[in-house]
């Protein structure tokens, strides 16, 4: 490895073991300090760039590819503010177990404190939102130092698919000269005949990391296992899912065996996907609309939970008022059960887990389980109906999740926008066998960076990316749309424009007006048809009866296409509440 000088030797050395660890992605954006990272990375054969200015989206971006492989992304920018933009992405990835590996450019020690230029403290920036955080040592062609660099870099590689996964920082000093120029007896000229190991490195990553899984004994799964298998009334509820995701025939060979049904987060994993054929497996997604009106029904005698807090406060409510024993299955043993009446904490990999259960029970379903299980089957039938008939209202506002739903190709990426997108398609997207990976930022449930995240997330598969964004979330990422073209993923995206925050309708502020709609509601009168223009982009405005058609005509266009659906938040709010009224009386009336 020739360097004409230590800084260039350094990057090189880090991109060499970044891509030795298994890192096949990174996101640059343009800077000063970051030179030798950016020129070593970018030359680097084995690793895919990603050029995108602006920092927060650069982040986010990453973000998305990382939650897309479950692999990690690095991400890498100059010194100053430039890293402070990192952090909304780093919350988000710490919130949602997202590897995520960050290496922020820095002034050399002596400038610190200095009043020098774009020099800020960076050390530990993103607090304890990171799974693990080093400064570099300054750049130095020594043997140890080299050696040093590469184990660093493995760690912290690892790091972030650790348990649980998760951001990690590595803070890179550099002094001038930044460029790879040629610097006299910087780098000894025999320094890879003296030091081969440091300076090549090994074939394969420095350092190997074998990481296991946290698993129960076989006393703890037989116990488990028999507390399931005594139940003639049970629950299995995924969350959405963390990395590595849940494993689809893992939880339906234990839904099988024990004749439960699942209660399938549309960000779970489980509510789409071929194992909905499976014999025995019944996976509900309409429950946060019937189970409100489920209060008279049998309570479950055991609920077995995984992934995080599930999207429905309907659903997170009925199981503290109506669970008995719960058990909540984490990895990592954090506590995602905000309501506080879980009874059980399982530290164990929860696919890993599932397997080990149903093949523990067999075939323990009964016909008290079936009765129970067809009892939400029903419900389910009961309720498509429904939301079949109410798709023809124009104010019907979750027709564009349902179609969505229905009509995204077999397979494709799916990413769904906080506030009211995910949780439109929690409520109305019908489970569906097709091999649909819905995603969305459910950490820290923000609506900064989602077009960036969804487009980092297309760009690690060749499946078509379909992103549901309100309008609120569309203009606060517009700059992300630049990725688009620099980063050449293309999209399908539908714009849900009810002027405003149409998620406050859902609160109590929505009778106190003034302030609800210059405050909350936040109405912008807006024309997002310029942002079309701007980055390139096809752009359609539809009616709610004209969505269907423009959203199946645009699976079949090349480039991206904005399918913008007009609505009024507030006739929107008040369908969705007629709607939901109706499935509680649905089940009401069928107890």
């Amino acid at each position: 490895m020739v360097a004409p000088n230590r800084n260039t030797l350094w990057g090189r050395v880090i991109a060499d073991e970044l891509a030795a660890a298994g890192v096949s992605g990174a996101v640059l954006s343009p800077g000063s300090r970051s030179t030798p990272l950016t020129v070593a990375i970018s030359e680097h054969d084995v690793i895919e760039t990603f050029s995108v200015l602006d920092e927060r989206s650069a982040a986010f971006f990453a973000l998305g590819r990382a939650r897309r492989t479950g692999e990690p992304t690095a991400v890498v920018c100059t010194s100053g503010t430039a890293a402070a933009n990192y952090h909304p992405a780093v919350i988000e990835a710490s919130q949602s177990r997202v590897p995520l590996l960050l290496l922020t450019a820095d002034r050399p020690p002596e400038l610190a404190d200095s009043g020098a230029n774009q020099t800020v403290d960076q050390e530990q920036l993103y607090g304890d939102a990171v799974r693990w955080y080093r400064t570099l040592p300054e750049p130095e062609p020594t043997d140890r130092k080299l050696r040093s660099l590469r184990t660093t870099i493995d760690r912290a590689v690892g790091e972030t698919t650790g348990v649980p996964a998760g951001p990690v920082h590595l803070n890179c000093p550099f002094r001038k000269p930044l460029e790879p120029v040629e610097v006299e007896d910087d780098v000894p000229e025999d320094l890879a005949e003296r030091a081969p190991l440091a300076v090549e490195g090994r074939d394969g990553p420095f350092v190997e990391r074998t990481a296991g899984r946290p698993t129960l004994t076989g006393r703890e799964i037989e116990s488990v296992a028999a507390t399931l298998d005594e139940a003639d009334r049970g629950l299995l509820v995924a969350g959405p899912t963390d990395a590595p995701a849940l494993d689809a025939d893992a939880m339906a060979d234990l839904a099988a065996a024990t004749g439960f049904p699942i209660l399938a987060d549309p960000l779970s994993g489980l509510r789409f996907g071929d194992h909905l054929d499976r014999d025995g497996v019944t996976v509900c997604g309409g429950y946060d609309s019937y189970l409100a009106g489920a209060s008279e029904w049998p309570d479950p005698e055991v609920v077995f939970r995984m992934g995080a807090s599930p999207t429905s406060k309907v659903c997170r409510q009925y199981l503290r008022d109506h669970a008995a024993r719960q058990f909540v299955v984490d990895p990592a043993g954090g506590w995602r059960e905000a309501e506080f009446t879980a009874t059980d904490h399982l530290v164990a990999d929860p696919s890993r887990l599932a397997a080990d259960l149903a093949e523990e029970i067999g075939d323990g379903a009964t016909d008290a389980t079936a009765d129970y299980r067809d009892r939400f089957a029903a419900a389910e039938r009961e309720y498509w109906d429904l939301i079949d008939d109410a798709r023809a209202d124009e104010h019907f506002e979750g027709q564009v999740l349902a179609t969505v739903a229905e009509r995204a190709p077999d397979p494709a990426t799916v990413f769904v926008s906080n506030s009211m997108p995910v949780r439109d398609l929690d409520r109305f997207g019908r489970p569906r066998a097709a091999a649909l990976t819905v995603l969305g930022n459910r950490g820290a449930s923000g609506i900064d960076g989602i077009t960036s995240t969804a487009l980092g997330a297309g760009s690690a598969t060749g499946d078509p990316l379909i992103l549901v964004t309100g309008d609120l979330a569309y203009y606060h990422d517009s700059n992300g749309l630049l990725s688009v073209a620099r980063c050449g993923v293309d999209a399908t995206i539908v714009l849900v424009n009810n002027d405003g925050g149409g998620i406050f309708h859902i609160l109590p502020i929505e009778e106190f007006d003034p302030p609800f709609t210059e405050q909350f509601r936040t109405p912008h009168g807006l024309d997002f048809e310029p942002t079309a223009d701007l980055y390139g982009l096809a752009f359609q405005r539809v009616q709610p009866d004209g969505f269907a058609d423009a959203f199946a005509e645009s699976q079949g266009m090349d480039g991206t296409q904005v399918i913008e659906v007009v609505f009024d938040a507030d006739a929107s709010h008040r369908t969705r509440e007629a709607i939901h009224e109706r499935a509680i009386g649905l089940v009401e009336s069928s107890r």
